[in-house]
């Protein structure tokens, strides 16, 4: 397979869900903390993993909304993508994931947001890494900000 690099992202936990993550150019230095959902002592100002790979979705996702608006010679007000990730045991009592993003493009009618949408969720890489291993729930809305 020939494969040319076109971005690398590195980052480092130290301490799992109760620790700190710093990227490899300390631009990202966050303090982690298990939520109390799980057990954990929730420590303020910290985030946990299932919130930063909603942050990381909900920002590649945009990205690949707004490739594929241009791509059309479409123009939204804003792109707004709302990523939530939930936790959850499965039928095999392992713990699993799911997303659910709520997309808003104003300024598109509703069948131009819908196929944008439907475009980005083909490309994304966060969508094409998450595709059959676990369920992504979309809404797409075009309500004015």
């Amino acid at each position: 397979m020939n494969t040319t690099i076109m971005h690398t992202g590195q980052a480092k936990s130290v301490g799992g869900r109760d620790g700190q993550v710093t990227s490899n150019d300390n631009i990202l230095n966050l303090e982690l903390t298990l939520p109390k959902s799980l057990g954990g002592r929730a420590r303020e100002g910290a985030t946990n993993p299932e919130q930063l790979f909603a942050a990381g979705y909900a920002a590649c996702f945009g990205g690949a909304v707004g490739f594929h608006l241009r791509a059309d010679k479409l123009t939204a007000d804003e792109i707004a993508v709302d990523a939530t990730v939930d936790m959850f045991l499965n039928d095999e009592k392992l713990p699993t994931l799911a997303v659910t993003m709520r997309v808003n493009l104003p300024g598109l009618t509703q069948e131009q947001a819908e196929t944008i949408v439907a475009k980005a969720h083909e490309t994304c890489p966060y969508s094409r890494a998450t595709r059959g291993n676990i369920d992504v729930a979309i809404t797409v809305t075009t309500n004015p900000a």
